[in-house]
């Protein structure tokens, strides 16, 4: 593999390295936090990162009051993806880092002008997605 630009093949494989596990660990988090609302056992973590939504105020606005246990018992995936924001979609929508973890493979495999470019943005995603997570509350 030949690098393009100020990228060697190593740094290429060495990001694309990063990109993909990245992913890969929001994914498992993702499908954690699904699981919880699926069982109704969402918290407000849970609520906050599959939307988006950081105001714990705004989130009993759009689902209502918890229980006494700080649980929402009866809010559906489906729910949750109508009231996912921008931020949702970075933090713990799979599309996103299945298509960050494809942008990594190709990066793996593929020698094109493009795709540099292509392996930066997937990093940026990830990287904005860690960084929005950081502001939710727990």
């Amino acid at each position: 593999m030949s690098g393009y630009g100020p990228f060697d093949g190593f740094t290429l494989v060495a990001i694309a390295l990063a990109v993909g596990l990245s992913a890969l660990v929001s994914l498992i988090g993702t499908s954690g936090r699904k699981r919880n609302i699926a069982l109704g056992e969402a918290q407000i973590g849970d609520l906050a990162e599959m939307t988006g939504i950081r105001d714990p105020k705004r989130l009993q606005e759009v689902f209502g009051p918890p229980d006494m246990g700080r649980v929402w018992r009866s809010v559906t995936l489906l729910e949750v993806r109508r009231a996912r924001t921008p931020e949702g979609w970075l933090m713990s929508s799979d599309v996103v880092d299945y298509a960050c973890m494809a942008a990594a493979v190709i990066a793996m495999f593929v020698s094109h002008k493009f795709v540099p470019a292509l392996l930066l943005l997937a990093l940026g995603i990830q990287i904005a997605g860690w960084v929005v997570s950081t502001r939710l509350p727990r």
